[in-house]
């Protein structure tokens, strides 16, 4: 039992030093990750390379396959280089097995404590972010040697030993047995890692160690499809059809376990530990050599079982202005309240659909988005209506201060839909002229675009929550779109200076309009600003 927690300990360990290297280099390079994403998958070469190097830094299949399938849920990359990235993203965390299978347990404590000085000295969030995923790889480190020296008792164990004897006999069963270990632990590295560490300690058989590899290729695919499944069809194919190639190549492989067992002996290596993190890359090489050239047909086929979903027109007329509340102010404001973040979504929905609008070849998403701007031009008419019939009761002070915060939020909200309609035609004249948006264009798109959103969120919970903090991330959100926004236009000058840009201006017109949304979405700060700083008076009188 002490050795059994040891093992299940250091297990932690190492998925919790992973958590903290794929954590601190989001947070250190999250725009950068998304601008290569953005730039470099438009063909299937690169997309395979853009795969094996982020999810070599990350050392996450499972984080790279949530960034490419939000790009995929948002249309901004098609079915067969997102497919080609998790083939390359599969191959990235071999690379990560093979790095951490040698024996760098002297170089965790270095690690350890570079991290941790960055981390606390450092003033920006980057050299921040960094200390933590320096932190995060020499407790990895440190969590294998503590997988080493755990697991030696275990040889003598009855039970274990006649466990493993079992499933050397029940190889499906154990492959089962391995997939839900891995599905659970969310990570196909540690589980790799710690077969390698059973292996070495002769608790299991070079066959069976190959097996639970098998088995923990398919367990690393399971936690991707399941994030995925509520984020859209786009985005479920792309984990999907994955998981599947895995499943389809482990079956094929599993019947010939014995002869490859027998040919890495002879052929590689004599160390069953390298066995079964050698089998690793090799089996990833070879399904990326045999499926990569598949990748459009796979999608293909996957996208008759997994169809894009019957999109009904919503209407968007009012949900929740109870005319019969009036008289109740507290009532009708909690319904004004919940009326107005109806409208929020909406165009919130407008705002994330510029995008596939954008990129898209025809012009009918532009269109569905010139109506929806319609929609949220009556929601507005009818909150001021509701909200001007409230106002003729007797409100209290607090209230008449609600009913006017609704109102400004509103009517942001409403120039916010008129400006995205404006890059509805936009996209709509650039289909009609057959307008192109370079690689470095669209790339400033997306990376403005996504801060923009997260913005919006912000502003949503302020307007609920009316939170201080948030106030000031919105403040700053707002700040790191203008310098976006102006970096954005100088490389596009510069770009045009060298003859590599836009010969249109489109790139920076859509820029400007988001930079304009970004403005009236940030307004729903200052009134909880002046909020606290009449209250920081009322303090200091006192």
């Amino acid at each position: 039992m002490y050795t059994l927690i040891n093992i299940l300990g250091a297990v932690s360990l190492l998925l919790f030093g992973m958590e903290m290297v794929k954590q601190g280099i989001i947070g250190a390079f999250n725009n950068d990750l998304k601008r290569i994403i953005s730039r470099f998958t438009r063909n299937k070469s690169s997309a395979f390379g853009v795969g094996l190097g982020i999810t070599s830094v990350l050392q996450s299949s499972t984080a790279t396959a949530l960034l490419i399938s939000s790009f995929a849920s948002r249309s901004l990359i098609a079915g067969a280089p997102a497919l080609a990235v998790m083939l390359g993203a599969d191959i990235g965390t071999t690379l990560v097995a093979q790095v951490l299978s040698f024996d760098l347990s002297w170089l965790s404590p270095a690690l350890i404590v570079t991290g941790l000085v960055t981390h606390r000295r450092a003033t920006k969030d980057t050299f921040k972010h960094m200390g933590m995923a320096l932190i995060g790889l020499g407790l990895m480190l440190l969590s294998l040697k503590l997988i080493g020296s755990s697991t030696g008792p275990l040889r003598e164990a009855a039970v274990l030993q006649e466990l493993f004897h079992a499933l050397e006999d029940e190889r499906l069963l154990a492959m089962l047995f391995i997939i839900l270990l891995t599905w659970v632990s969310h990570s196909s590295i540690a589980m790799i890692l710690l077969i390698m560490s059973l292996a070495a300690s002769q608790i299991i058989s070079p066959q069976l160690s190959l097996i639970l590899v098998l088995g923990a290729n398919i367990g690393g695919t399971v936690p991707a499809v399941i994030a995925t499944l509520g984020k859209g069809a786009q985005a479920l194919r792309i984990t999907v059809s994955n998981s599947c190639f895995k499943i389809i190549s482990c079956l094929a492989v599993l019947p010939f376990i014995d002869l490859i067992s027998a040919l890495l002996s002879e052929h590689v290596t004599t160390d069953v530990a390298r066995h079964v993190v050698d089998f690793h890359t090799i089996f990833n090489i070879a399904v990326a050599a045999i499926f990569l050239p598949l990748t459009g047909k796979a999608y293909e086929i996957i996208k008759r079982y997994i169809p894009d979903p019957v999109k009904k027109v919503n209407a968007n007329e009012s949900r929740y202005l109870n005319v019969k509340l009036i008289n109740t102010p507290s009532m009708a404001i909690d319904c004004v309240m919940r009326e107005t973040m109806h409208m929020a979504d909406v165009v919130y929905t407008m705002i994330g659909n510029c995008l596939p609008a954008l990129t898209s070849e025809s012009s009918a998403p532009s269109r569905e988005l010139m109506k929806m701007e319609s929609s949220v031009d009556r929601l507005h008419s009818e909150i001021s209506r509701y909200v001007t019939r409230l106002g003729r009761q007797d409100l209290k002070s607090e209230q008449l201060s609600q009913t006017n915060r609704i109102l400004a939020f509103s009517l942001n909200l409403e120039h916010c839909a008129d400006i995205t309609e404006n890059i509805a035609e936009m996209t709509h004249k650039k289909v009609q002229d057959k307008l192109e948006l370079s690689d470095d264009g669209l790339a400033d798109i997306v990376t403005i675009h996504e801060t923009v959103l997260n913005n919006f969120h912000l502003a949503m919970r302020i307007f609920t929550t009316q939170d201080i903090d948030l106030v000031h991330k919105l403040l700053e959100g707002k700040r790191q779109v203008k310098k976006l926004t102006e970096i954005a236009s100088q490389e596009h000058l510069t770009r045009l200076h060298e003859g590599s840009g836009d010969n249109n201006m489109l790139h920076l017109d859509i820029i400007r309009e988001l930079n304009r949304i970004n403005w009236h979405i940030t307004g729903v700060a200052y009134p909880v600003l002046e909020l606290e700083r009449n209250k920081d008076l009322v303090t200091d009188k006192a």
